[in-house]
């Protein structure tokens, strides 16, 4: 099929291009690369050994997106370009709901017009706001705690209603929980602008000496040891689920969480991190971060049920991949 990937150069975004080149589609990257690096579609290139077609455009650029569907004939998107800072989206929540909510309706808009039937939606747990856990697709969605959470929870309903409107209209709304880790070449991985807000390129970088120390936000949570529990996956299974979800699009908007169903908490992801690197990463406890909450993970059955996928790679993986990427990520920019 041919597959327009929106965000692509991503750190999502880019396992999955590789995933879907690998499946033998044709990808198409739209990416403004305002939180992703260029050189990423070289090395997806060079992970397939296949081509790929990219546009450089902002996808709330209505013609921009337009010539791209007037220029291909698309099978499907797959949307992922979009802001993603929880912390960040409580202090700038206007650019947060502009820049996700117009993306999506304006991909939305096209494919209706351009008879393009499979949409793959880049949701979040984060959606479930501070719901009982383990997270469970028939949950009812409690208010979310963050601008970003309401993005998300907007662009859901905004597909969901499309989907009511137009039988003929596919949508996957994938509800994934903490990717971490990176491609096993090395090649590609988390390469954050600016100091990380996702705990795992926060704790390879200190591992690399580029940062200090770790700041953990808050001990004080009802978890296991009271740092947050959050259920991490192997960015490699995130990808390999959008690939299973285009290949088994159901008519109508279905909704699937994409997790290894187990709670992990920060410190004990630090302690994984030491085991499987022989590293230490020194760490303080610092004020709770604004929009977070204690717990966070997934009942994922029904991806297992219905889309056949199921997440492979454990917690020691994650760690080990991850910071085989960043280890080698300096050396990569300068002999490129």
């Amino acid at each position: 099929m041919n597959i327009l990937v929106t965000g692509g150069a991503g750190y999502i975004g880019s396992h999955t291009c590789a995933a879907l080149l690998e499946a033998g589609h044709t990808v198409i990257v739209a990416d403004n690369f305002c939180n992703s690096k260029a050189d990423t579609l070289n090395k997806i290139k060079d992970i397939a050994n296949k081509e790929l077609i990219f546009y450089q455009i902002d996808v709330t650029n209505e013609s921009a997106v337009y010539t791209i569907f007037l220029n291909h004939d698309l099978d499907g998107v797959i949307h992922f370009a979009g802001l993603k800072a929880v912390g960040e989206s409580v202090d700038i929540p206007l650019t947060y709901y502009y820049n996700n909510i117009v993306s999506t309706m304006i991909l939305a808009k096209a494919c209706k017009e351009y008879s393009v039937n499979r949409f793959v939606f880049s949701s979040s747990a984060t959606v479930y706001g501070d719901n009982k856990v383990p997270f469970i697709e028939t949950m009812d969605l409690l208010p979310t705690t963050n601008p970003y959470g309401e993005t998300k929870a907007m662009s859901e309903r905004i597909l969901t209603d499309i989907a009511k409107a137009n039988p003929d209209f596919s949508v996957a709304l994938l509800r994934y929980f903490n990717p971490v880790g990176a491609h096993e070449s090395g090649l590609i991985g988390e390469v954050p602008n600016g100091i990380p807000n996702n705990l795992m390129p926060y704790v390879t970088q200190v591992a690399k000496g580029k940062l200090d120390k770790l700041r953990v936000f808050g001990n004080d949570y009802p978890t296991i040891d009271g740092t947050g529990v959050r259920d991490y996956i192997h960015v490699l299974d995130l990808a390999e689920g959008h690939v299973a979800a285009l290949d088994n699009l159901e008519a109508g908007a279905n909704v699937y969480n994409l997790g290894t169903g187990q709670g992990t908490s920060v410190l004990e992801l630090v302690k994984a991190f030491e085991e499987a690197n022989g590293i230490e990463v020194p760490y303080e406890i610092v004020e709770r971060r604004p929009g977070d909450i204690a717990s966070c993970y997934a009942d994922a059955s029904k991806a297992k049920r219905k889309l056949g996928w199921t997440a492979k790679r454990d917690i020691i993986a994650m760690c080990r991949d991850a910071w085989n990427f960043e280890k080698n990520y300096k050396d990569l920019v300068e002999t490129k």
